[in-house]
């Protein structure tokens, strides 16, 4: 007898930053579980190749995509996101904040006001924003999960991206927050931490063998992780399989938070 626990059939997920990387991954696997998915970013044809991309590898199957772009640093697009998600899915079941920013590098002593508030606003605020759109829905239908993607940066100091790691701890808390107060409603909330994956974002941690070698010397795995490492935790959580999960950190990070 197949096992149904990790079925998305019949689920809507809103993934932000889903065009590349991390989001991407998840909302790929997510889409093999049965679920349809928003692909959403900043740039309409890029969202709109990944959707046909997902579609086309699917096409008989259960999952499916739309591409629906947005800027997640305002929450006009946001509201928009949301209603326009609403008004061709009918619901948004799994909600994933996955975008970010990081657009400084370097000591806090010389971290420039604006940067900081551009990863405090896209980071956390954001997060906060679509939360607050999504709740609604999923308090009346007492169902739904949230799933805030955030990083092992959350978690310690770092000489040249406190900026970032602060955002990165804040939404972990902004997890447990929510975990608490939507708990009742049947409405679970969870984060993911990844460890260094090979992605655009993190290419400056990677893209040097030399400087590779270096960060994972001491990481019990000895390597660098993929986005698709990643996507499994997400359909965990976002599943019957985790119907029992809340307020919790999953770090997926080849065990560099211990080596």
């Amino acid at each position: 007898m197949a096992s149904t626990l990790f079925d998305l059939t019949g689920k809507t997920a809103l993934i932000t930053g889903s065009s590349k990387g991390i989001g991407r991954a998840i909302a790929e696997e997510m889409a093999r579980h049965g679920a349809t998915v928003v692909i959403s970013s900043r740039k309409g044809d890029v969202c709109a190749d990944v959707a046909a991309t997902i579609n086309a590898e699917l096409a008989g199957q259960a999952g499916r995509a739309i591409a629906i772009p947005a800027h997640i640093g305002q929450r006009e697009e946001l509201a928009r996101l949301v209603r326009e998600t609403q008004a061709q899915l009918g619901r948004i079941d799994i909600l994933i904040c996955n975008a970010a920013v990081n657009p400084a590098y370097g000591p806090m002593r010389d971290l420039p006001d604006s940067a900081f508030e551009k990863i405090l606003d896209i980071n956390i605020l954001a997060n906060h924003w679509l939360c607050q759109l999504v709740l609604p829905e999923m308090i009346e239908r007492r169902d739904g999960t949230i799933i805030i993607v955030s990083s092992i940066g959350g978690l310690r100091g770092h000489r040249t991206l406190g900026a970032y790691c602060i955002s990165k701890a804040a939404d972990l808390q902004l997890v447990r927050n929510l975990a608490v107060e939507n708990g009742p409603h049947n409405i679970r909330v969870n984060a993911i931490s990844p460890g260094l994956i090979r992605t655009d974002f993190a290419r400056a941690l990677w893209e040097n063998p030399e400087t590779l070698a270096r960060r994972t010397e001491h990481d019990p795995l000895r390597r660098i992780g993929e986005p698709e490492e990643v996507a499994g935790i997400a359909v965990y959580l976002a599943s019957r399989a985790s119907s029992f999960t809340t307020g919790q950190n999953f770090i997926v990070d080849g065990g560099a938070t211990i080596g």
